[in-house]
């Protein structure tokens, strides 16, 4: 079911997501016909705006007039600039997207840090999930944004799964239904149109698309009763695009192109029937889709990419996400237009989507410019803060304890050995570095010794009884994040022989606590006092001490399963 007659596509959007009234088909229709063919190309893509620069992207624009940007975080002053200039350069409205998956953050600095959607999960209140979406949609509009990749109705089922992780609102399919339709319906309300991302779900094998072409393996009936229904049900509540991800669906695919080879299946990105036979035919979706990011080996590796650049609008896709070298990408979809790849049908229908989104979202309509006094007051205010502490507050997770030990007290627990893990050059990909320092600061600003751990320099590390006479308790903090291009994430434990493992967790109370990652459990199976916090804010680390010192009472629950499917992670 792919979108070869313009005509129809005018008409289907006059009903949800979009509801054009006349005025605006008009101004869709109006536009599409006097934008050149090299014009209507540049509203196939909506690339990445790595600085602030005007004049590198007054520059840029003779190669490619984009129908959309995605901001990277930046200064609310420079944004809310950026955005009012924008529109003085484009002759279209430009579309202004951001990854806002865990709050204002996520476009602008000093934007709140709301919660990952794992912590969100984690309160097991779907009104949290709203507030994320209130707190992105607010924040992300006060500096210009109204695309918001988000929310991530992703299903956590591998534990191993590299990018999943505190990316999704856990392994329970109906939680992550309800949870994504009440992001949708919030942000939306601030006239920021949701993407509901990765289709057709990520979650199921060990592998990264930014790597490789993954896989979600669900039978036709598994991929309904799960995948299916969450993306059913956002579509129902009103979402306005969908980000299509470099992952196949092979059963989807077998059965929509009875006999289709297995060299001929392909992520749906580039899969006709996954995007318009599942997600337009089956699923009845009716707003814009877009690729995930074209730079990921999982889009580069099935084809050329002269042939996958085109091939992607040919195949379903109304905007293509990033480019490899833009001169480059934009010459391949021209030429994709010229020599048929994309019919002129196909061609027009697309930009028609992209149009259409804009003008359900107001672009079409000229609009006071903004303030970045007005967006200072929204970023970050008073309000987002309190709701990002009540979601810490009830996020944070005792998977299991041992009995007697928390909580913990200078007067039964002084003498504390601190061993945090962390890989300083995590900074390089946005880990708070430095958190596990700021947990062991807390510690001692709360009465305790909490001393840093000093690796042995040889295998004879002293005596046991040495650590056991000289400390109460124990204390790991682990802060070791997901990362794009890592394709495992376990501890990697000091030499020599593992000197900063758990050697004493029998013979000396052990806590181990880990903030960006809940299943490290794998690699500390017989701790058995170990907890989530889900992520490694400021608040969420004076949140973790309150528990811990038992001023404020453990009521997270695992959104999924911390004891990765094993027995002795249960001891």
């Amino acid at each position: 079911m792919i979108e070869n007659d313009v005509q129809c596509v005018l008409d289907a959007m006059r009903r949800p997501p979009f509801a054009l009234d006349d005025e605006a088909i008009a101004w869709v229709e109006s536009t599409l016909a006097r934008l050149s063919q090299d014009e209507k190309i540049g509203q196939l893509f909506c690339n990445i705006l790595g600085s602030f620069d005007r004049d590198a992207f007054v520059a840029s624009l003779e190669v490619c007039k984009p129908g959309g940007l995605m901001y990277v975080p930046g200064d609310a002053e420079a944004e809310v600039e950026f955005s009012n200039l924008l529109r003085d350069v484009l002759n279209v409205p430009p579309l202004i997207a951001a990854n806002l998956e865990k709050g204002g953050n996520g476009i602008v600095n000093g934007g709140v840090s709301f919660g990952s959607p794992t912590a969100v999960a984690a309160t097991g209140d779907v009104a949290m999930a709203a507030r994320l979406g209130d707190v992105c949609g607010a924040e992300g509009a006060a500096v210009g944004a109204n695309w918001a990749f988000a929310p991530i109705i992703d299903i956590d089922y591998n534990f191993r799964n590299p990018i999943t992780n505190l990316r999704t609102f856990g392994s329970d399919p109906e939680r992550v239904r309800d949870m994504g339709v009440a992001y949708v319906e919030a942000v939306q309300a601030h006239g920021v149109a949701a993407s509901i991302k990765h289709f057709p779900g990520d979650g199921r094998d060990e592998l990264d698309q930014h790597l490789v072409t993954t896989v979600n393996d669900l039978s036709v009936e598994d991929w309904d009763a799960t995948y299916g229904q969450a993306y059913r049900a956002s579509i129902e509540a009103g979402a306005m695009t969908v980000m299509v991800a470099h992952i196949q669906q092979p059963d989807y695919s077998r059965k929509l192109r009875p006999g289709i080879k297995d060299e001929d299946i392909l992520p749906a990105s580039l899969a006709p029937e996954l995007m318009g036979d599942l997600l337009r035919g089956e699923l009845g979706f009716n707003g814009l889709t877009v690729t995930d990011a074209s730079t990921m080996a999982g889009f580069t590796i099935p084809m050329a990419r002269s042939k996958s650049v085109p091939g992607a609008i040919a195949a379903g896709a109304d905007m293509f996400l990033f480019a490899r070298n833009l001169e480059e990408d934009v010459a391949f979809m021209r030429a994709g237009v010229e020599d048929g790849t994309i019919s002129p049908g196909r061609f027009d229908s697309a930009v028609a989507r992209v149009l259409g989104l804009k003008a359900a979202l107001g672009l079409h309509r000229a609009t006071a410019p903004l303030s970045a006094q007005a967006a200072r007051e929204v970023v970050g205010r008073e309000q987002h803060q309190q709701w990002t502490a009540e979601c810490a507050d009830r996020s944070i997770t005792l998977v299991k304890e041992q009995a007697g030990l928390l909580p913990l007290s200078p007067q039964t627990h002084q003498r504390i050995l601190f061993i945090p893990l962390e890989d300083e050059s995590s900074a390089s990909y946005g880990v708070r570095v430095g958190a596990c320092e700021e947990v062991r600061q807390l510690l001692v600003a709360e009465g305790f010794e909490a001393t840093p751990y000093v690796a042995p320099t040889s295998f004879d590390a002293g005596p046991t009884t040495d650590v056991i006479d000289e400390y109460d308790a124990i204390v790991y903090v682990a802060n070791i994040s997901t990362q794009i291009a890592e394709n495992t994430v376990r501890i990697t434990w000091a030499q020599p022989m593992g000197a900063n493992a758990p050697h004493f967790a029998a013979s000396v109370p052990t806590i181990f606590i880990s903030l960006e990652n809940p299943y490290h459990l794998l690699d500390v199976p017989r701790v058995k006092t170990f907890i989530n916090t889900y992520g490694s804010t400021p608040t969420i680390l004076k949140s973790l001490v309150d528990k811990l010192t038992g001023r404020s009472a453990f009521t997270g629950v695992s959104p999924a399963d911390p004891f990765c499917g094993r027995w002795d992670t249960r001891l």
